[in-house]
């Protein structure tokens, strides 16, 4: 006599076989006792990721994209409008829509006025939220690190809103967490430092084994109090690399900034 079983047939279905109880023979049933029944896989948080352009957002995005309860529906970024530029980073948006191209991402700008008051800043911000949670929204991804008065800032302004904020690298030790990216394969380029903190020499470096080695021993090697600040151009986060290339130095509001801009002329990275 056979008995029914269901043996796992693709990831989320299953197909009904006769088992033999002696020999434990497995035979699939012929129609119409043959059924397939299929699971569907537990709904994923719908999230968004703040992104800065720079290396801590990027493994963000890196370590999000490995946990199966976490769908990222795209990136936000808020640009300084009158310059048209990530604030500090001083990244121009051309560069910040070739790195969503890169990684399959929709990028949401937010334009904040140059200058811009706290109230100014809190009402787009707030509008933002809105419509996240129109989209189904219901987690906003940050890449800090340890600085507990940015995470209080950012929870207690998400507060009743609906919208969860989430740290995926809060804690990890920035010494492993900086070693951890570059063997990962993350590949950045250091667009400004704080000369007080920094050799201005420094600005445009690759961000590798030698510039942590060229770093000061008490700074800390992923600059998470502002030392300086990064574009990623190639990581495993990306589908292909972003071309740049360099252009000038500059110095403004008492920061060293490496303009980086689009290469046109280097051939179009193969698709990973």
């Amino acid at each position: 006599m056979l008995r029914e079983r269901s043996c796992l047939l693709t990831e989320n279905t299953y197909i009904c076989v006769k088992e033999c109880p002696v020999h434990g023979k497995k035979t699939p049933m012929t129609q119409p006792s043959l059924y397939r029944q299929t699971f569907e896989p537990e709904e994923r948080t719908k999230t968004l990721l703040s992104w800065s352009s720079g290396k801590d957002s990027a493994w963000a995005l890196h370590v999000l994209q490995s946990k199966p309860d976490t769908e990222v529906l795209g990136l936000f970024t808020t640009i300084n409008e009158q310059f048209d530029r990530v604030s500090m980073h001083a990244v121009r948006t051309a560069l910040l829509k070739l790195q969503a191209l890169s990684a399959g991402l929709p990028l949401q700008l937010i334009p904040i006025p140059y200058p811009c008051s706290d109230a100014q800043y809190e009402d787009i911000m707030r509008m933002f939220v809105e419509q996240a949670k129109h989209q189904g929204v219901t987690r906003f991804a940050f890449g800090d690190l340890y600085l507990e008065d940015i995470r209080n800032y950012r929870e207690s302004r998400l507060a009743g809103t609906g919208i969860t904020p989430v740290f995926p690298l809060w804690g990890m030790p920035t010494a492993d967490l900086s070693r951890d990216m570059i063997d990962g394969g993350l590949r950045a380029k250091i667009t400004c430092v704080d000369p007080r903190c920094l050799s201005p020499g420094l600005v445009g470096s690759e961000y590798d084994r030698a510039f942590l080695e060229a770093l000061p021993p008490d700074m800390d090697p992923c600059g998470e109090n502002g030392e300086f600040h990064s574009f990623v151009y190639d990581g495993p986060m990306f589908h292909k690399p972003v071309s740049i290339r360099t252009g000038e130095t500059l110095t403004r509001d008492g920061f060293v900034f490496m303009d980086m801009l689009p290469d046109e002329h280097r051939p179009a990275a193969v698709e990973r």
